[in-house]
C-alpha cells in the first residue's frame, strides 16, 4: 500500500506530544508531511529526520489544501 502524503498543519490532543523541529516535545506542528493509514497519522516533521506515528485519538486537527491532480 502506498501512503498518500499531504503538507499540513497538525494539532494534537494534550498529553500526546511529538518531537518538533527544535527537538522539544510539542502538540502543535505548523508544517509537516502527513499520511493517514490504518487509524494512525504518520507525521514527517521537517528537520527531525524521522517519521513519527500517533494514533487517531491523539489528533485534534489536521489542516491541508487538496493538491491538484498531476
Amino acid at each position: 500500500m502506498t501512503r498518500t502524503w499531504h503538507t499540513a498543519s497538525v494539532e494534537l490532543v494534550d498529553g500526546y506530544p511529538v518531537r518538533g523541529a527544535d527537538g522539544i516535545p510539542t502538540t502543535s506542528v505548523p508544517t509537516a508531511r502527513v499520511a493517514i493509514e490504518g487509524g494512525f497519522a504518520h507525521l514527517d516533521i521537517p528537520d527531525t529526520g524521522v517519521v513519527q506515528v500517533v494514533s487517531a485519538p491523539a489528533v485534534r486537527l489536521i489542516t491541508y489544501r487538496e493538491e491538484p491532480a498531476g
